[in-house]
């Protein structure tokens, strides 16, 4: 990977110097190249490293430890998860990768007091995928719960807006122990990142708003998560009725107000499947056959 810039941010504290040509940097005597992959990636000057001080030079944390989040940051490759695609087969993940920050500052530290060095290797290590092929087998077939309900195929805006806060929840794994909360997952929903104007429901009254429409999805998951068994931990109705769903069964949500949260009590992980198409949307839960029994709520 060739990252030309480690980086523009650090001009601002004169950490590194970024060559007028990054292809082919110039390197001074009183610097360190930074190497990665066989490609340079930055130069440092010691110097410019160093704290004003007389004697032996002694490294600027402050600027070391900028210069480290930087570097990281550019070298970071997230990971995979493995998910089922819309045919029922399983995509692997795959593995990510990270700067190995604890043997880069050996690496560093030991190049920036020898004089005769000027080169240090930065080091990264493998970063795995949370959900691999492995762990979709076991928990895709053993069904705990499921919801649909149905949206009028007209408003493009308002279905478009379901199938993108859908697909965001979709092929999520909750594992035991943690707490799944919507607003968390799905991001805010701006134009940015896709979402639409659409009809919405503030204080009673119809409005439009960017991402009106997903309130549908957090309310087909809440009665999947419910006929699952799952425990409900925050979840508010609208302040008025909504048609796709029986009264009092909506999960409301708003990214700077309410959010719909669950609880995975179970000693398994949980998968979230869901999918908007033609005019309806579906919701399904499923987990580990060891998991023999669903403890039902008391209605």
């Amino acid at each position: 990977m060739f990252i030309s810039t480690v980086l523009s941010l650090l001009l601002a504290t004169s950490s590194v110097t970024q060559p007028k040509h990054p292809v082919q940097p110039v390197q001074t005597k009183d610097s360190i190249t930074l190497v990665q992959n066989g490609q340079t990636i930055a130069i440092v000057e010691r110097q410019k490293f160093s704290l004003p001080l007389p004697g032996t030079p002694i490294v600027s944390s402050e600027k070391y430890n900028a210069f480290l989040k930087q570097l990281r940051d550019q070298l970071y490759i997230a990971p995979k998860n493995a998910r089922i695609d819309a045919y029922g087969r399983i995509v692997p993940g795959a593995y990510g990768s990270t700067l190995n920050a604890p043997l880069f500052k050996e690496y560093f530290y030991r190049a920036f007091f020898d004089r005769n060095a000027s080169k240090v290797i930065v080091p990264t290590r493998l970063t795995y995928p949370k959900v691999d092929s492995e762990l979709l087998s076991t928990i895709r077939s053993n069904q705990l719960g499921r919801y649909m309900t149905y949206f009028n195929h007209s408003n493009a805006s308002r279905i478009h807006n379901i199938s993108l806060a859908a697909k965001a929840i979709d092929n999520h794994v909750v594992f035991p122990g943690e707490t799944f909360s919507f607003n968390s997952v799905v991001g805010k929903r701006t134009s940015k990142r896709g979402y639409e104007k659409a009809p919405v429901i503030i204080k009673g009254e119809l409005s439009e708003g960017v991402g009106g429409g997903i309130c549908q999805v957090s309310s087909t998951l809440f009665n999947a998560a419910d006929a699952a068994g799952l425990t409900i931990v925050q979840r508010f109705s609208h302040s008025r009725r909504v048609p796709y769903v029986p009264k009092g069964r909506d999960a409301t949500v708003s990214w700077y107000g309410p959010d719909f949260r669950f609880y995975n009590h179970y000693g398994q992980p949980i998968l979230i499947r869901a999918k908007a198409y033609g005019s309806s949307m579906a919701v399904w839960i499923t987990t580990s056959e060891a998991v023999k029994k669903v403890p039902r709520r008391k209605k």
